[in-house]
């Protein structure tokens, strides 16, 4: 696994490398300001990025904020002594896949990595994908039918992508909620009900009243073309 770490912290920084690598043998890239993440998140394949929320020069939000909004796929990873519900929220509404707050212990941060590892953020080798009348743009999260095309958020994306890496199979509300949010989040099975509806409205603005993805009862949800 592929990581990038910024953090301004300098012992912190130099103890969260050695422990990685020691007891994950993990790639890691290690910045200190949140100018330098931006730059090498945006050009570089990280598999996670984990990111101080007070960072110089661009606040850590700010940075996960921008990234999303440029199409980032990889995983965010945020770090913060701000422990609030509404701290939390901030930051997972930037888009933020997950949070730890500091202090924190290295074993529960090497627990986290390998959970977001378990998921699949980086588009495929082949950036277009064919629904149907459908194609899925993996790298612009963006799907179009002819001329019209809606824009899917990040949460829409990975629940569309995990369904069509299993079409035709049932995947159950935990195993959705793992995948994608973690099951170390505070995320409830409601909120994937949600994104499913929201992700359904978006593919019959192009598709008119075809329905592709299914609902299961007391189950989950499958796709089919």
């Amino acid at each position: 696994m592929k990581i990038l770490l910024a953090e301004d912290d300098t012992r912190l920084g130099e103890l969260i490398v050695h422990m990685i690598k020691k007891k994950a043998a993990y790639t890691v890239e290690w910045v200190t300001s949140g100018d330098e993440a931006y730059d090498l998140a945006s050009v570089s394949g990280y598999d996670v990025l984990v990111l101080d929320w007070m960072l110089p020069e661009r606040d850590g939000r700010e940075v996960c904020r921008q990234l999303r909004q440029d199409g980032y796929p990889g995983a965010i990873l945020m770090l913060t002594a701000r422990d609030s519900l509404e701290d939390r929220i901030r930051g997972l509404d930037a888009g933020a896949d997950d949070y730890l707050v500091k202090p924190f212990e290295i074993d529960e941060l090497l627990a986290r990595l390998r959970a977001l590892g378990r998921r699949t953020f980086l588009p495929l080798e082949n950036d277009t994908c064919r629904i149907g009348e459908l194609v899925l743009d993996r790298n612009s999260h963006r799907i179009a039918a002819g001329m019209q095309e809606v824009q899917l958020t990040p949460r829409e994306y990975q629940l569309l992508d995990l369904l069509l890496k299993n079409q035709g199979t049932v995947l159950a509300r935990e195993v959705i909620l793992d995948r994608i949010w973690g099951m170390e989040s505070e995320v409830t099975l409601k909120t994937i009900d949600a994104t499913v509806k929201l992700l359904r409205k978006k593919l019959a603005l192009l598709d008119g009243e075809q329905q592709h993805i299914h609902s299961i009862r007391g189950v989950g949800y499958s796709f089919e073309i």
